[in-house]
């Protein structure tokens, strides 16, 4: 029998129906890195460099408000643009990663996860260098599944392949992130999605994109997965 601290709830026409998350596939920049500000501090400089639209600093929360597709028309980015303006991003935090950080609790939140017996795993277009430097190696050694690196397949892809190397079902499996795209993401590859609070995207952007889940605080994530707190 699944442990009880290991179950959701889902609400079905049926009533409600218990749930255990056999793994949890967690985004990096924004989810667990605190990179949001420095993005927001570097965005100008790559503007000036590839000659799309600067951002003033009003204008910071309307960008957190559209989805990534949004933001590359706002800033006029065509699309040939958009990949070598991501990896000119990539390239820039390799070189100020001592900038960023963990967000806030993040270290007890997924040394619980792990304790209760969810398989964590990790899909982020960031590079791996960046993943390990953050995290640091205790927290890299909960992770079973790690997905880095920029690739022509988009988010879906590296979700399909975590699954199929856990062997997990995708109705057993979660996906958190803080992005638009992270929803997006999720649901084409047919798992279910969580999103943060406290990441790129806004709340109020979040929502309307009908993510399953929401967590406004760290320590939620672990409250309604495991059924403890920090």
């Amino acid at each position: 029998m699944a442990d009880r601290g290991n179950l959701l709830t889902r609400h079905t026409t049926a009533g409600a129906q218990r749930v255990p998350y056999r793994l949890v596939i967690f985004d990096f920049d924004g989810t667990l890195a605190d990179s949001f500000p420095w993005f927001a501090a570097t965005l100008n400089d790559v503007a000036a460099r590839w000659r799309f639209k600067s951002v003033a600093t009003d204008e910071e929360e309307l960008l957190r408000g559209m989805s990534a597709r949004e933001i590359m028309v706002h800033l006029g980015v065509p699309a040939w643009k958009a990949p070598l303006v991501a990896a000119d991003m990539r390239r820039r935090m390799s070189a100020e990663i001592h900038h960023i950080r963990r967000f806030d609790g993040a270290d007890r939140m997924l040394s619980h996860l792990h304790a209760a017996g969810i398989t964590l795993g990790l899909a982020t277009s960031n590079r791996a260098d960046n993943v390990r430097r953050v995290l640091g190696a205790r927290n890299l050694r909960l992770f079973r599944y790690l997905e880095t690196g920029a690739t022509i397949h988009g988010k879906a892809a590296r979700l399909g392949r975590v699954l199929r190397r856990a062997g997990a079902p995708a109705a057993r499996a979660l996906y958190i992130g803080d992005e638009i795209r992270d929803i997006e993401a999720a649901h084409a590859a047919g798992i279910q999605v969580g999103c943060v609070a406290w990441g790129y995207n806004r709340l109020e952007a979040l929502r309307a994109a009908g993510p399953d889940l929401v967590f406004e605080r760290m320590d939620e994530i672990c409250k309604r997965l495991v059924g403890v707190g920090h």
